[in-house]
């Protein structure tokens, strides 16, 4: 099978590390995985991934001090999945420019969908490798304002997975069901994004 890139995944909860690297796997993806940030690190330099999806609390070096490290030195896009959600915790995200941020419990159904965004993202984006090279030390890669907005890329990452589409035809089936209910793309994901967390919060029926 033809691997659709390379992430890392990082967690110090043995369980979640193992579902999230099955679940990636199995959606097409290889996986690279560390529980602790020295070993991300060291794997980052050492395997490039395109995309690092990076638990925030952890003994030793914490998720954002690898964000922070794969931001400044190698240039690889991250994602952070955490189970808290306060309001200084979301400021440093946005701070360290994440793609996204995904709030534990999750079930790899929403994680898979905000991956294939982000791969299908990057295209559109070249200028976040060169945003994130050339940020000052203090300062967040160049991404739109408030990466925790991005509605869209999320629901038709989602969209993509679902139906096994690629992201031109997810993004025309978005807006063809938007025009069908007559109201906005954005307005129609945060509705698809909303029945999503519903749907995970019941889990396994």
């Amino acid at each position: 099978m033809n691997q659709k890139g390379k992430i890392l995944v990082v967690d110090d909860d043995r369980l979640v590390l193992a579902t999230l690297t099955h679940g990636l796997a199995q959606a097409g993806y290889e996986v690279i995985d560390a529980d602790n940030g020295d070993d991300a690190i060291l794997l980052a330099r050492q395997h490039k991934p395109e995309l690092a999806l990076l638990d925030i609390r952890m003994e030793g070096k914490t998720g954002f001090d690898v964000a922070a490290y794969l931001r400044e030195y190698c240039q690889i896009p991250f994602m952070f999945l955490s189970a808290f959600s306060d309001e200084a915790t979301v400021a440093q995200v946005k701070e360290l420019g994440a793609l996204t941020y995904l709030v534990k419990p999750l079930d790899i159904q929403q994680i898979v969908p905000a991956v294939e965004a982000a791969f299908a993202n990057r295209a559109q984006a070249p200028s976040l490798q060169q945003g994130q090279a050339t940020a000052p030390a203090t300062g967040a890669p160049t991404l739109p304002s408030d990466p925790l907005t991005h509605l869209v890329p999320l629901a038709v990452g989602i969209v993509m997975h679902r139906h096994s589409l690629g992201r031109k035809q997810a993004l025309e089936k978005l807006q063809q069901q938007a025009r069908a209910e007559g109201r906005s793309v954005e307005a129609l994901a945060e509705r698809l994004l909303n029945a999503q967390e519903v749907l995970a919060g019941l889990g396994s029926l």
